[in-house]
């Protein structure tokens, strides 16, 4: 509560500096080695730092328990029975991938194909905000360059930097949109059929969820064994939760910033606020560069 306080006051700080800023002075870092550094510049590549290490620690985290735990499937394959030798008793941990209920091994409609390569329906969501974020970062460094175009009338690249920014605060709307869906709605859309996560049952909540494995047949019968997804599920939701509250964030300063584009508030002397934010932009979809593979195909 204290943190989000601070954040949120830095934010209103910062929303009232920026609207009065007008180009004409941006104090310099004195200190090695940001000597002569816009300090804003400075402060944000600080706070990046700062991001990165949270990221880290979400990662490292991932890595440790998809390293060591023992994969469900491979317990499956060898009737139950664990490395240790032990017999796998219902409710015991293992790990179960996100990718097993969203890249294809779970899924049951295949609409689409890349190049004779089946594309799962429950993937369509995360392909999807993948464009959507990669797209949303060239469209901020063209509000930035439209920004410090001399040869437009005020009105025209006021306009243009506004639609900019606009598409982007779109696209990260879009990725969140899609991320509810993901999580809590799915969809069944003509040939398109996919269950939400919830659906599946891929909750922080399930101690004893059937997995059939990869290719594994559903039934009363069917062999299988009862895991616990506690672990794998919670790895998946706070990462990736983590992310969309900085997509959020992100639509927040978005929203502010078209509202000054369309106010005429940047020129070519007046364009640093849109360059600080896209630092910060690139980190997000460089994140998600990370998190899509990681958690989605692997």
């Amino acid at each position: 509560v204290v943190g989000l306080a601070i954040s949120l006051s830095g934010l209103i700080i910062w929303w009232r500096q920026d609207y009065s800023f007008d180009g004409t002075y941006e104090p310099k870092a004195t200190g090695v080695p940001f000597q002569n550094i816009d300090m804003r510049k400075v402060g944000m590549w600080v706070f990046l730092m700062s991001e990165m290490m949270i990221f880290s620690s979400l990662f490292s985290t991932y890595i440790r328990y998809r390293l060591g735990t023992e994969s469900c499937q491979a317990i499956l394959d060898n009737d139950g029975i664990t490395s240790a030798g032990a017999q796998f008793m219902p409710g015991d941990a293992c790990w179960v991938p996100a990718s097993y209920f969203i890249a294809g091994s779970h899924s049951e409609s295949w609409t689409l194909s890349v190049g004779g390569i089946g594309l799962p329906d429950t993937l369509v969501p995360g392909a999807i905000n993948t464009f959507a974020l990669i797209i949303s970062s060239f469209t901020v460094v063209m509000a930035l360059k439209t920004a410090h175009r001399t040869d437009l009338e005020a009105d025209e690249r006021s306009r243009k930097i506004r639609n900019y920014l606009g598409a982007t605060m779109a696209l990260a709307t879009l990725f969140l949109v899609l991320k509810m869906v993901e999580w809590f709605i799915g969809f069944n859309i003509g040939p398109f059929y996919a269950p939400s996560l919830m659906d599946d049952h891929f909750t922080i909540h399930n101690e004893l969820y059937a997995f059939y494995g990869a290719e594994g047949h559903h039934g009363a019968h069917a062999e299988h064994i009862d895991v616990n997804l506690r672990l794998s599920a919670a790895t998946f939701y706070v990462t990736t939760g983590t992310h969309g509250a900085h997509v959020l964030i992100g639509i927040i300063g978005l929203a502010y910033m078209t509202w000054k584009a369309h106010k005429g508030g940047y020129t070519p002397d007046n364009a640093v606020s849109i360059e600080y934010f896209g630092l910060y932009w690139h980190f997000v979809d460089l994140v998600w560069v990370l998190v899509f593979p990681a958690f989605y195909l692997y």
